[in-house]
């Protein structure tokens, strides 16, 4: 194993993570994506492993554009415990429509989600340096 690549390596396990785990929601919420879904993991593994990667990397952007997205907005930071989110940001993030409200327990797994994908980050950074001296 080549340690310049491990850092990368990283990386492309947390998108296919992503990929996995939103392939996943996706089957276990719509009926409709369920058969679609189940038919795609008895194919080609390869083409699944390349479509949960490209799923991941989207969700993995979509998250880092939403959060950048909260945290630059003036005078957020004091009313972002009590608000709900806003119906374009509803959108954006979720299939749901916009006049769905997030569910203070939902709202509490998704700060503590970004905070762990953050803290994951981080990390990835750290070794990046690490490896490239080796």
């Amino acid at each position: 194993m080549n340690p310049d690549n491990l850092p990368q390596m990283l990386q492309t396990g947390f998108h296919l993570t992503l990929g996995a785990t939103s392939f996943l929601m996706e089957t276990l919420q719509d009926p409709l994506k369920r058969e679609e879904n189940l038919d795609k993991l008895k194919s080609d593994l390869g083409q699944l492993a390349s479509e949960l990667l490209e799923k991941g990397e989207m969700t993995d952007r979509e998250a880092r554009n939403f959060v950048d997205t909260i945290f630059s907005q003036p005078g957020n930071q004091e009313n972002a415990d009590s608000e709900s989110v806003s119906p374009k940001q509803s959108d954006a993030a979720t299939d749901h429509p916009p006049d769905s409200v997030v569910q203070p327990d939902v709202k509490l797994e998704i700060q503590e989600l970004t905070a762990h994908m953050a803290a994951l980050r981080l990390e990835l950074e750290k070794l990046r340096p690490e490896n490239s001296q080796d």
